[in-house]
């Protein structure tokens, strides 16, 4: 009984620090991913349920109204950077001390084409590599090279594609070329 009580307690402390090391994990991935056009993200201030927002679709120009404020520009921010944006805009005339919190709540679209069975737009998810992206789109057809795939990486001003292995990880707005084999 002793035992099987230390076991479990053991198996809580591994999960409970498995979940802290996931948050800190996506926390840190929140601090890093730039907002673009198509994100969805939440917007909440503690206690002014009137200046919070559950879900809001970046415009094309990845800007979204807010009360007080007008168009903010959410393009190329992080989360983060998006929270201390608003904080400063609300401060002072509107409220005393903010607490804002930015989430994404659906990160916009990756695409692939070329050599899968169904190309076209995939919901992004944080991880996501070329081999899962070929999975969501059902598989290489028989024609497919897994040594000729490119990606042309949103924002890049030149548009140039980059040779890609099946683990390199993706972003959204990417666009993954699969290209076909010639053998």
């Amino acid at each position: 009984m002793a035992q099987s009580r230390r076991a479990l307690c053991m198996l809580m402390a591994l999960l409970l620090g498995l979940v802290s090391m996931s948050a800190a994990q996506g926390q840190n991935a929140n601090d890093r991913y730039r907002l673009g056009s198509g994100d969805v993200i939440s917007i909440r201030v503690f206690g002014e349920e009137q200046l919070s927002f559950d879900r809001l679709r970046l415009s094309d120009a990845a800007t979204v109204p807010y009360p007080f404020l007008g168009e903010v520009r959410a393009k190329g921010r992080t989360p983060v950077e998006l929270e201390q944006l608003i904080t400063e805009g609300l401060k002072g005339d509107y409220l005393i001390n903010p607490r804002v919190t930015v989430n994404v709540i659906e990160y916009r679209q990756f695409y692939i084409n070329g050599e899968v069975e169904d190309p076209g737009g995939y919901a992004f998810q944080p991880g996501m590599t070329v081999r899962k992206a070929i999975a969501l789109a059902g598989g290489v057809t028989d024609r497919a090279s897994t040594n000729k795939m490119f990606v042309t990486r949103e924002g890049d001003p030149e548009g140039r594609e980059r040779s890609v292995e099946l683990e390199t990880r993706l972003r959204p707005g990417d666009i993954l070329t699969i290209d076909e084999s010639f053998f």
